[in-house]
């Protein structure tokens, strides 16, 4: 049996030579962008050419409407202005591979209040959770390896998550004292990079995470393993995650204070660390996903309310996981 000891002695191992042994052992290929960029343009297509019959199946939904005027939307327009508008509106890339979005809007004539409207509209919300699940079901995600990690998105062009992060690290997932970020946790299947669950907050990394864990509840996705950055590195985090195996590294006081659960991921981390840590670092899959993501998205939300930030982070995750549908 182990002891806190040998946790502690391991963590100051990984920082005094295993990690530098880790990283030598790995082999690390060498991007062409060019072909990266053909590649991209490829999923973009793939994505926008599959878009619209996944819609239709989304909104097939029933609406039960009380007196009032009608809305001039449609939920199928609706579902399909706001994810264009996410997919173009940050991004400077080349409109060439979405010429053929705009023929789903002809005959849509709409000012910006209604545009902006639809981000808090709960029909809209449902399909677009609805078309989430659909993306996955047609990819065959059901069980899976996953890993997950949160990043923030700049409210206003003040403060850059990323220059944050350098200057409070773990701080910076916390609420500063102004709404200056939007964190999103998201957790990705690794087999499809698909994101699986999402969850939005503007106090902390950490409500994010629940909110994601919540939205896993009512999915029919079964994890195996999972890989989170140390700032889960806790019992109660691990215990979450069920009969799931969890890939912690853990802080440098840790103890084997805990679940059975805990004390055997500690055990694995100590008797087999380089396996461990090639388990582990596949997390950085979602640091990679973030960086896609934000490089053609953009790192700031342009809206200002809690439920449009959230309705806009979810209509990039399902962005992702459609150009990750058919990758080509």
């Amino acid at each position: 049996m182990i002891r806190s000891e040998d946790i502690r002695d391991r963590v100051k191992d990984i920082d005094d030579y295993l990690l530098k042994k880790y990283k030598e052992s790995k082999t690390i290929e060498k991007r062409d962008w060019r072909t990266y960029e053909q590649q991209l343009m490829k999923r973009v297509k793939g994505a926008i050419s599959n878009l619209e019959p996944l819609i239709n199946e989304a909104t097939n939904i029933e609406i039960h409407r009380g007196p009032g005027r009608p809305p001039e939307l449609d939920l199928k327009q609706s579902v399909t202005i706001l994810l264009i508008k996410e997919l173009i509106g940050k991004s400077n890339r080349s409109m060439a591979s979405m010429l053929d979005l705009f023929s789903m809007l002809s005959g849509i004539n709409v000012n910006y209040k209604k545009v902006e409207r639809l981000y808090s509209n709960y029909d809209v919300s449902l399909a677009i959770i609805n078309l989430h699940i659909l993306i996955m079901k047609e990819k065959g995600v059901t069980k899976i390896n996953a890993c997950g990690d949160g990043t923030g998105y700049s409210l206003s062009i003040k403060k850059h998550y990323a220059s944050e992060t350098q200057i409070r690290k773990d701080k910076a997932k916390e609420y500063s004292g102004t709404k200056a970020f939007a964190y999103s946790f998201k957790l990705m299947d690794l087999d499809s990079k698909m994101y699986v669950a999402m969850g939005m907050s503007l106090k902390s990394e950490k409500e994010a995470f629940d909110k994601a864990m919540e939205m896993l509840k009512h999915i029919d996705i079964e994890i195996e393993s999972v890989r989170l950055d140390k700032y889960y590195s806790f019992p109660s985090y691990v215990d979450r995650f069920g009969k799931a195996k969890v890939y912690v590294i853990p802080r440098k006081n840790a103890t084997l204070n805990g679940s059975w659960k805990w004390k055997d991921t500690m055990e694995d981390f100590v008797n087999d660390t380089m396996t461990y840590l090639r388990q582990y670092y596949l997390r950085n899959n979602s640091e990679s996903g973030f960086s896609a993501d934000k490089r053609w998205f953009g790192w700031k939300v342009g809206q200002k309310r809690d439920d449009r930030i959230d309705t806009a982070l979810t209509c990039t995750g399902v962005w992702h996981n459609l150009m990750n549908l058919y990758p080509g």
